[in-house]
C-alpha cells in the first residue's frame, strides 16, 4: 500500500485545481464581470434581459418552487421603480416556501426517504422530523458551517439542544435491512460505509467510496485513509428521542398519568410483566447457546431483525429502558410470545385481544413527535480487507484525509471532522456547495460533475467566478441566502433563455439563461397552485395523497411519502430520486410516460376540474385570460385564443372548460421554467 504522504505529494504535483487554496480574484467585482470577460474572449455577447413576466415566473419557481399568483405578477408589472426586482427577490427569500424548495434540493443529497429499503421496506413514521429541521434551518438562513456541524455532530456539541440532536438525522437516512436470517453487523457496517461515502460526496465532492476495497485508483485516498475517515462514523450509534412540535407537550403530559394507569392495569390483568421477564431470560439464553432450542433460536433471530433495536433493548436492564424502548419490546413480546409456547397456551392468553386494547388506549394519548438521531458510541475500527466486514485487518483510529490541510488535533472526534469540513483552509467545501447552488439556477454547475471534484471530474468553465463565489460565501458568514441573492440579482440570471447561436449549444459560457423542465415536485405543486387546490401548510408528517382526505390530499410534493421500493408514479416519472444514495444533480428526461402522467394522474385530473371551477362565471375571453394568468403568467395570443375556442366548441358542455384547463396544464410551457 502506498503511503498517504506519497499520495499527497504526487497529487499536488499534478496540480489538481480543486485542491488549490481558494483565492479571491482581484477583479472583476461581481458575477457579470466574470461572465462578460469570458464571453468577450470567445467573441460572444450576453443575451438581452427576459421580459418581466418571464423573469418573475422564473424567480418564483427557482426560489420557492411555485408560480407567481396573478396578483403578484400584476403588481410587479406595474412597478416601475429602480428596485422593483430587488424587492421581489427579498420577498421570495423571506417566504417560508423557500425552505421547502431548497430543502428538497438538500434532501436529495441527504438520501432522504420515508422507508427502510430492501424487501420489507418498512415505513419510517418519524423520518419527517429531520426534514422539518432542514426546512426550518434554511428559512432561518442558518449559516452553512453551523448547518454542517449540527448535522454531522450536533449530539457532540456542548449542552446540545434538542434541535441540534435532531439535525443528526442526516445520517439516519441510510437503508435498514430487517429481513430474517441476516447478520445485523454486516448491515451496520454497510450503514457506516454509506455515512462515510455520503459525507465525502456531499461536502468534499470526492468519490471517497472508491477506496473502500483498495487504494483509490485516481485520487490520493488510500484504503487506510478511508477507514480512518470511516472510524468517525463507526464510533457512533443510532438513537431515538422525543422531538415534540410546538403545542404537543402540554396535552401529552396532561393525559399521560391516566394513560399509564390504564396501561398498567391491562398488562397486569394478563400477568404480562412476569411472563415477559421469563421470555426475555429465555431469549438471552438462546442467544448465548444457539442450537439448544430451535424455536427460541428462530424467535431470537427475528427479534434481532424485525424489531427495531430489539436486541439492544433486550440487553438493556428493564429499569434503564426508556418509555419508548419498553413499549417496543412489550409490543413485540405480545405479538411473538406464541412462537415459544404451545398453541393451547397461546389461545388461553389471548394476547392478540390485549394488543388491540392497548392500541385503542394509545389513541387516547395525544401524540408526541419523535426523531431518529445519532449518538457517540466507543468502538474499535479496523481496516476491512477488500472491504469485507468478515475480514478485519489492522486497527486504525479516526483521522482527517491527508490530502487536505489538517486541523492539528491529534485525536479528532466527529465534531472535529465537521469543523474541518467547513474550515477556511479546506478548499473543497465552499466550492462544492456554491457550485450546486449555481447548478439549480442555470441547469449545470460551473463544474458540471457536481458530485466529483476529483481528477476524474470536469474542470470549471469559470474558475475565477467559482472562487469568487466561494470566498463571498465564506466571507459572508456562510449565508446561503446571500449566495442565492447574489446569483438572482445578476444580469446573467436575468438573461433571455432564447437560443441565438449554435456556437455555445451547451450554454457553458452562459451567453443566455437555460430553459429547464421543472422538478417532479414543482410540476405537481404548480398544477395544485394554479387550480387553487394547494394546501400551503409548512412541514409536518409525510402523506399519501391518493389515500388522504382533506388538506393532506393537496400537500406539496416534497411531503408525499417516499417509499424506496415503490415510489410515487409522478415523482419517479419526472426523475425524483429514490433515496438509495446521495444525489447531487437530477436528470431531466423526456418520456411518453410523462405525458400520460400529466393527463391521467389524479392530482392533474382534479386540478383541471378545480381550475375550470375557479374561473367559471365569466365570458369566454375573460375566463381564458384568467386561466392563462393562473397557469402561464401571461395572456393568450390571437392564435391560441382561436384554437382554444374551436376546441371548446367540440367538447361536451359538461366537461368543456375542464378540457381547456387540462390542455393548459399539459403544455410544455407549463412544466418548463424559461
Amino acid at each position: 500500500m502506498m503511503a498517504p504522504a506519497i499520495f499527497g505529494v504526487a497529487f499536488a504535483a499534478a496540480g489538481l485545481w480543486s485542491l488549490q487554496p481558494v483565492q479571491r480574484p482581484l477583479a472583476p467585482a461581481d458575477i457579470d464581470g466574470f461572465i462578460r470577460a469570458r464571453l468577450t474572449r470567445e467573441g460572444l455577447k450576453p443575451s438581452p434581459e427576459a421580459p418581466k413576466r418571464v423573469l418573475l415566473r422564473r424567480l418564483s419557481l427557482d426560489l420557492v418552487g411555485l408560480p407567481p399568483a396573478p396578483e403578484e405578477m400584476a403588481a410587479f408589472l406595474a412597478d416601475t421603480s429602480a428596485d422593483a426586482w430587488a424587492r421581489q427577490v427579498d420577498r421570495l427569500l423571506r417566504s417560508p416556501h423557500f425552505g421547502e424548495k431548497w430543502g428538497r434540493h438538500w434532501l436529495d443529497q441527504a438520501r432522504y426517504a420515508d422507508s427502510d429499503g430492501f424487501r420489507s421496506d418498512r415505513f419510517r413514521p418519524h423520518a419527517w422530523r429531520y426534514r422539518q429541521w432542514v426546512i426550518d434551518a434554511l428559512n432561518q438562513d442558518m449559516p452553512f458551517d453551523q448547518f454542517t456541524i449540527e448535522q454531522l455532530a450536533g449530539d457532540l456539541l456542548p449542552n446540545a439542544t434538542g434541535n441540534q440532536r435532531i439535525a443528526t438525522g442526516f445520517h439516519r437516512n441510510t437503508l435498514t435491512n430487517r429481513e430474517g436470517g441476516i447478520d445485523p453487523e454486516q448491515f451496520r457496517v454497510e450503514q457506516v460505509i454509506d455515512r462515510t461515502n455520503t459525507t465525502g460526496t456531499v461536502w468534499l465532492g470526492l468519490t471517497v467510496g472508491c477506496a473502500q476495497c483498495h487504494d483509490h485508483k485516481y485520487d490520493p485516498i488510500s484504503q487506510r485513509d478511508y477507514y480512518r475517515l470511516f472510524a468517525f462514523f463507526n464510533e457512533a450509534d443510532e438513537d431515538h428521542m422525543d422531538a415534540p412540535m410546538p403545542g404537543e407537550w402540554g396535552p401529552h403530559l396532561q393525559a399521560r398519568p391516566e394513560y399509564d394507569r390504564k396501561r398498567r392495569e391491562l398488562l397486569a390483568a394478563k400477568n404480562v410483566p412476569a411472563l415477559q421477564a421469563e421470555w426475555e431470560a429465555g431469549m438471552i439464553e438462546a442467544a448465548a447457546h444457539p442450537g439448544k432450542r430451535l424455536d427460541w433460536d428462530h424467535a431470537f433471530d427475528d427479534l434481532r431483525t424485525d424489531c427495531e433495536d430489539g436486541e439492544k433493548i433486550l440487553r438493556t436492564p428493564a429499569a434503564q429502558r426508556t418509555r419508548r424502548q419498553s413499549k417496543i419490546l412489550t409490543a413485540y413480546f405480545l405479538g411473538n410470545y406464541g412462537r415459544v409456547i404451545t398453541r393451547e397456551r397461546k389461545e388461553q392468553l389471548q394476547f392478540d385481544k390485549l394488543a388491540k386494547q392497548l392500541a385503542e388506549l394509545d389513541k387516547t394519548l395525544p401524540a408526541l413527535s419523535e426523531a431518529p438521531v445519532m449518538r457517540a458510541h466507543a468502538r474499535e475500527t479496523r481496516l476491512l480487507q477488500r472491504g469485507d466486514y468478515k475480514n478485519p485487518g489492522e486497527a486504525v483510529t479516526a483521522a482527517l484525509l491527508p490530502l487536505l490541510p489538517s486541523t492539528g488535533v491529534t485525536r479528532p472526534a466527529r465534531l472535529d471532522l465537521a469543523r474541518w469540513l467547513v474550515s477556511r483552509d479546506n478548499p473543497l467545501t465552499a466550492r462544492v456547495i456554491v457550485n450546486r447552488i449555481w447548478q439549480e439556477y442555470f441547469g449545470r454547475g460551473l463544474v458540471r460533475t457536481a458530485e466529483n471534484f476529483g481528477s476524474q471530474g470536469e474542470t470549471p468553465t469559470h474558475p475565477e467566478l467559482l472562487d469568487w463565489l466561494a470566498t463571498e460565501f465564506m466571507d459572508g458568514g456562510w449565508s446561503m441566502k446571500r449566495v442565492h441573492r447574489l446569483i438572482v440579482m445578476s444580469a446573467a440570471y436575468r438573461q433571455s433563455s432564447i437560443t441565438r447561436s449554435a456556437v455555445d449549444a451547451g450554454n457553458k459560457l452562459l451567453a443566455r439563461q437555460s430553459r429547464l423542465r421543472l422538478s417532479a415536485e414543482s410540476i405537481r405543486d404548480s398544477a395544485l397552485a394554479a387550480s387553487g387546490l394547494l394546501a400551503p401548510d409548512i412541514g409536518g408528517p409525510s402523506v399519501q395523497p391518493e389515500e388522504a382526505s382533506g388538506r393532506d390530499r393537496y400537500r406539496r410534493g416534497m411531503y408525499i411519502r417516499q417509499k424506496r421500493t415503490a415510489p410515487h408514479p409522478l415523482m419517479v416519472n419526472f426523475d425524483a430520486p429514490s433515496g438509495y444514495g446521495a444525489l447531487c444533480r437530477r436528470n431531466r428526461s423526456n418520456t411518453p410516460l410523462q405525458a400520460l402522467n400529466l393527463l391521467n394522474d389524479p392530482a392533474f385530473v382534479e386540478a383541471a376540474r378545480a381550475l375550470a371551477k375557479r374561473t367559471e362565471g365569466a365570458e369566454f375571453d375573460e375566463r381564458l385570460n384568467r386561466m392563462f394568468a393562473l397557469t402561464l403568467g401571461r395572456a393568450p395570443d390571437a392564435d391560441e385564443r382561436a384554437w382554444l375556442r374551436a376546441y371548446l366548441e367540440q367538447q361536451p358542455p359538461a366537461v368543456a372548460w375542464t378540457g381547456v384547463a387540462s390542455v393548459l396544464l399539459n403544455l410544455d410551457e407549463f412544466i418548463t421554467r424559461e
